[in-house]
């Protein structure tokens, strides 16, 4: 039984990818066949708002702490960065690329958010110690292969035709109305930009938690805030009512999953997660997404794997794993030092209770 518990966790962060991996997939398709990235943002946290709600009121009902102006404006700023910024920025990105290109820079993110942290205080470097290096070499590895994936395709990787092409969406890809207008360029700065305005939104939470400890309601705030931005941008750019159907199987699929799977369902397992086995644990899950979308892609698409996307995942995997490593060891280092002052504060103790018994021994 203590076997299956501990599975558990890795088994809900398998599910957290798998979910992010269908919804680049759908989302993708959505856009392929003329839903607006801007349109499908608005779409997912209206859905997510809805599909939080209950999950806020049936677990933090009776501990919420009281929203205050504080907590009102820390999670407007929280909407900014890790919605209406990250998501717009991303589904621009994810129209004028790839599912696999996208989820490989999203793995930049660990990295980023550790620079910024490092600026603001709330991670230190250590650059004398084997996890601070560890930290910057990965970093600078994690950034090397973006720029790789980003530039350099190279050539094609002869692995053969799947055959189980998704014919569906192989009529889409073909004849979607925005697949000409793809930009491999400004995708990829596009998704490195939404890395770091969602590590900017690491950043604010991070400060947030520290007053308003209840996470599934500053969630629903930051969906609520976020659907209201979003919609306004949405409706700004674009205020065609064809434009917003949900008529669509195809864009009503991709809105809900997104909104409801990719938004609050892997908010929940991923903070249930968290408590359970800490950040770093989820946090190595996340290359898990690109593997996933890119077999995903090559069997259900046709998407042809180059040597430039392979290498440059692969060093962003492997620095990755280097900021991770990185931060392990800190931890445990931390540890050890609290340890070892325990160990310091009650030597002196010790000694002490011997000279006293060894002097009343003397008087006696």
């Amino acid at each position: 039984m203590v076997k299956s518990r501990d599975m558990l966790p890795s088994l809900a962060m398998v599910l957290v990818q798998i979910g992010y991996a269908g919804m680049n997939i759908t989302s993708k398709m959505a856009m392929e066949a003329g839903m607006k990235p801007l349109i499908l943002v608005a779409y997912r946290q209206i859905f997510a708002s809805i599909a939080t709600l209950p999950v806020a009121f049936f677990l933090e009902r009776k501990t919420i702490p009281k929203i205050t102006m504080r907590v009102l404006v820390q999670a407007f700023f929280c909407s900014i960065t890790g919605v209406t910024g990250n998501q717009v920025l991303y589904f621009i990105g994810l129209q004028n690329s790839s599912p696999t290109i996208a989820c490989a820079l999203t793995n930049l993110l660990p990295a980023v958010t550790f620079l910024l942290a490092a600026i603001f205080r709330q991670e230190a470097v250590g650059i004398r110690k084997i996890s601070g290096q560890a930290k910057v070499i990965g970093t600078v590895v994690c950034v090397a292969g973006a720029m790789l994936l980003s530039f350099y395709h190279g050539h094609t990787i002869g692995i053969g035709e799947s055959k189980i092409h998704w014919t569906y969406a192989q009529n889409i890809t073909t004849h979607g109305s925005d697949s000409a207008g793809s930009n491999f360029f400004l995708g990829p700065f596009l998704i490195m930009a939404a890395a770091v305005s969602c590590a900017g939104w690491f950043i604010i939470q991070t400060k947030m938690s520290e007053t308003f400890a209840a996470p599934y309601t500053s969630t629903l705030l930051m969906c609520l805030m976020g659907s209201i931005q979003c919609g306004v941008v949405a409706l700004i750019s674009d205020h065609k009512l064809d434009d917003w159907s949900l008529s669509s199987p195809l864009r009503l699929i991709s809105a809900l999953y997104a909104g409801v799977v990719a938004s609050a369902l892997a908010f929940c397992l991923m903070s249930w997660a968290i408590n359970i086995k800490g950040p770093l644990y989820v946090s190595v899950f996340s290359p898990l997404v690109l593997v996933i979308v890119a077999v995903f892609s090559w069997t259900l698409l046709e998407e042809k794997l180059y040597t430039g996307t392979f290498m440059g995942s692969a060093l962003v995997v492997i620095g990755l794993y280097g900021v991770l490593w990185g931060k392990d060891r800190e931890m445990n280092e931390k540890e050890d030092e609290v340890e070892n002052q325990k160990m310091a504060k009650q030597q002196p103790t010790v000694k002490r209770d011997i000279n006293g018994d060894i002097e009343s021994r003397l008087s006696s």
